[in-house]
């Protein structure tokens, strides 16, 4: 019997993500991700929820209550949730570098506090049940190098009170390790980071199997690296297990994901992690096994968090607007709750 937790989100972003401007393909609107999402269907499964990315040409950051009631109401037409949603805090949106200057560290937190306001407009509506706020340092590692010490302490601080602002209004933080942020770049950096900050029950770790799988490679980090070039098996089970056991502790959500061990950028969205499709022959992981070392903890489930969400960002659009693509994911999706989720 299929197992109903955790549940099974698709993000909204990878219609926004490294689309629009100049060079770029075009965005994919909203309702547009939201109808693929509700139309994808496995074996009388589908999915359960979506997760919001809080920017233009989405969901403004600013928009009016009445707005996004109406945008709730869209969503649970589908009979789907809301879960995480993912905070503007980067330079040219409402935030800026986490560890920049007083102003800029202000505008990071001013982006939380938005997001906050989003969130509990959500939840009194009953759209939104569960799932985190995710943030990143909003700065680059060629930045944070020209000060480790001192830029991971700012960091820290910077989180910290964006933290406090989170905690006041019954939310968690959740940093996404990626190579392209500073001060979260390796696996490493990340804990420490983490640690630093000090709020183990409010501000912790987004982990994306694409993105952490970078993190074994040591990419953007040579001397944090776990794996070399045509590891084998039992290397590639010894080097998750360090990494998921110092991290698993800090992670609050989870993005489903695969990865060809190569990085990718698209319009404004630095080189990171690529994203390919769910079955993807390049693929590197095998999705439902990486999955388990982040779900479970001495083989049953850890219970951390009630959702988890497939992320696949900087697709062409042509893959992006079929709807087999989600059909696929969601598969995969269900395979991962079957092998690592509960009743």
């Amino acid at each position: 019997m299929s197992n109903s937790f955790p549940k099974l989100h698709n993000a909204m972003w990878p219609g926004l993500v490294g689309k629009g401007g100049e060079g770029a393909e075009p965005h994919i609107e909203f309702d547009k991700m939201l109808e693929l999402t509700a139309a994808a269907e496995v074996n009388g499964q589908k999915f359960d929820g979506i997760d919001f990315f809080l920017f233009d040409p989405h969901i403004n950051i600013d928009i009016s209550e009445d707005d996004l009631k109406a945008m709730a109401d869209r969503v649970a037409a589908k009979n789907l949730k809301v879960g995480s949603l993912v905070a503007p805090i980067w330079p040219g949106t409402v935030g800026d570098s986490a560890m920049g200057d007083a102003e800029a560290r202000k505008k990071f937190v001013l982006a939380v506090e938005k997001a906050c306001r989003i969130a509990k407009i959500l939840n009194e509506h009953g759209v939104r049940e569960y799932g985190v706020i995710r943030i990143d340092s909003a700065g680059g590692p060629e930045s944070w190098a020209e000060d480790p010490t001192g830029n991971t302490k700012k960091i820290a601080e910077t989180f910290r009170e964006a933290g406090k602002v989170a905690e006041a209004n019954g939310e968690k933080l959740a940093a996404e390790g990626e190579i392209c942020w500073g001060g979260m770049h390796s696996w490493k950096a990340m804990v420490d980071t983490l640690e630093q900050t000090d709020m183990p029950n409010t501000v912790g770790f987004q982990a994306d199997l694409a993105h952490t799988y970078l993190y074994l490679l040591g990419y953007n980090a040579p001397e944090h690296a776990l794996l070399k070039e045509g590891y084998s098996e039992e290397e590639l089970h010894e080097a998750y297990t360090t990494m998921t056991n110092a991290l698993r502790p800090w992670t609050f959500d989870f993005h489903v994901a695969q990865n060809d061990g190569t990085v990718h950028g698209s319009g404004s969205h630095d080189k990171t992690g690529r994203h390919c499709p769910a079955d993807d022959p390049n693929g590197k992981l095998d999705i439902v096994k990486a999955s388990g070392y982040w779900l479970t903890e001495g083989g049953k489930p850890t219970k951390r968090f009630q959702h988890i969400c497939w992320d696949g960002c900087m697709f062409p659009n042509e893959v992006l607007l079929k709807q087999d693509t989600w059909n696929t994911i969601l598969g995969k999706m269900i395979e991962v709750r079957d092998a690592h989720g509960w009743s």
